[in-house]
């Protein structure tokens, strides 16, 4: 079996993507209920703050800034896969004993993809990705026409621009 070694750095800023295991599915999107309140209580659980992130049918594209003097990202994404899951299948859904053994339901991929941003101009050009990740996908043809990004908080939480004095 694979070994995979992570950077991690507390405090630090990650670009996430996570996607499901059947390619074309619209689970998230016909879910997005289901998957925001598995956000809510892991970020309450163990807070992170979301700098961006697109919730595309079957992936998420996302950065996390981790508080000072924590780096355990796995454990967050590991919290939020499976409360969606159990939250999909209710409690009595049992999978089959392959995936029991490897504690795993079948919906998700075993893991996700990270990227640790580096500076300024990593996180921009990550940023960018994240929200042009539904027009790249063919899901929208402008940011803006995405309902599931975060780029309409961004809007709403902008300062408003300054009329100029005459």
């Amino acid at each position: 079996m694979s070994r995979y070694r992570r950077l991690r750095a507390p405090g630090a800023t990650y670009y996430f993507e996570a996607c499901l295991q059947r390619p074309g599915s619209d689970l998230l999107v016909a879910h997005v209920d289901l998957l925001r309140a598995a956000w809510a209580a892991t970020a309450r659980d163990h807070p992170f703050h979301c700098d961006a992130v697109a919730i595309l049918p079957d992936r998420i594209h996302t950065i996390w800034t981790l508080p000072p003097g924590d780096a355990d990202f796995s454990t967050r994404w590991q919290l939020l896969k499976s409360r969606f899951t159990r939250a999909l299948h209710g409690p009595a859904a049992q999978p089959r004993d392959s995936l029991l053994r490897r504690r795993e339901a079948g919906i998700w991929q075993r893991r996700f993809w990270e990227h640790r941003i580096r500076d300024d101009a990593d996180l921009s050009a990550h940023r960018d990705l994240v929200l042009n990740s539904p027009v790249r996908a063919g899901l929208a043809a402008r940011p803006d026409d995405w309902d599931l990004s975060s780029i309409h908080r961004d809007r709403r939480l902008a300062p408003a621009p300054q009329q100029a004095v005459a």
